[in-house]
């Protein structure tokens, strides 16, 4: 350190000189600063929500522990209601039940190919088929016609005694269920007079007034 300041202090004002211009000639140097610029305020428009945002900050922390106690309460009735209604079905609320159709049939294209389908399997002697066909085609046409009446959990009597459907069509889709029913439970094989039951059944609902 001792040998710069004896080096430093050999130096001329003449040498000082030249050695501070080509320090304010090199361009790599910023000597000349600009003053500070702060960013520019919000817009005149959002002023007075951001004056009113301040005057609300003082109840922000009411706001946010209110809106948490309200979801929490929500969330709490919500789950209460679903186990009411599992445990006492009676308070669940239900949907009000449509008043039945006065009258409905399948087409009368449908249930000719029906009848002939299920005629050909009783000539061969296969009564439990053809009987189920009446049937499980009875209920495709009551899905079709009212998507939500048929669910899975339903046997063909829950949908028989179904409200939702006309007087004649509950009537008559009842006594088919009952006879597959009795035989299904029982274990017993249906014989022709139980399909010729069911089938006269459907044609009379069917096809009133027709004959095949």
């Amino acid at each position: 350190m001792a040998g710069g300041l004896t080096h430093g202090a050999g130096l001329s004002a003449g040498d000082l000189a030249r050695a501070h211009d080509a320090l304010l000639r090199q361009g790599d140097l910023q000597f000349d600063l600009s003053a500070y610029q702060p960013p520019p305020g919000p817009p005149d428009w959002l002023k007075p929500l951001l004056n009113l945002l301040g005057s609300l900050a003082p109840i922000f922390p009411y706001i946010f522990w209110g809106g948490l106690i309200i979801g929490g309460l929500a969330i709490l009735f919500f789950v209460l209601r679903e186990l009411i209604g599992l445990r006492l079905p009676r308070f669940r609320r239900r949907a009000k039940p449509k008043a039945p159709e006065a009258e409905w049939r399948p087409t009368e294209a449908r249930a000719r190919t029906l009848l002939e389908e299920a005629d050909r399997l009783a000539a061969e002697g296969r009564y439990d088929e053809a009987t189920h066909l009446i049937l499980f085609r009875s209920i495709e046409d009551i899905d079709g016609r009212w998507p939500n009446l048929v669910r899975p959990a339903l046997t063909s009597r829950d949908i028989a005694a179904h409200r939702g459907l006309p007087d004649l069509a509950r009537q008559t889709f009842g006594e088919i269920a009952r006879v597959v029913e009795g035989s299904f439970f029982g274990g017993a094989a249906l014989g022709a007079a139980d399909f010729a039951f069911c089938r006269g059944a459907y044609e009379a609902f069917a096809l009133p007034g027709a004959r095949t």
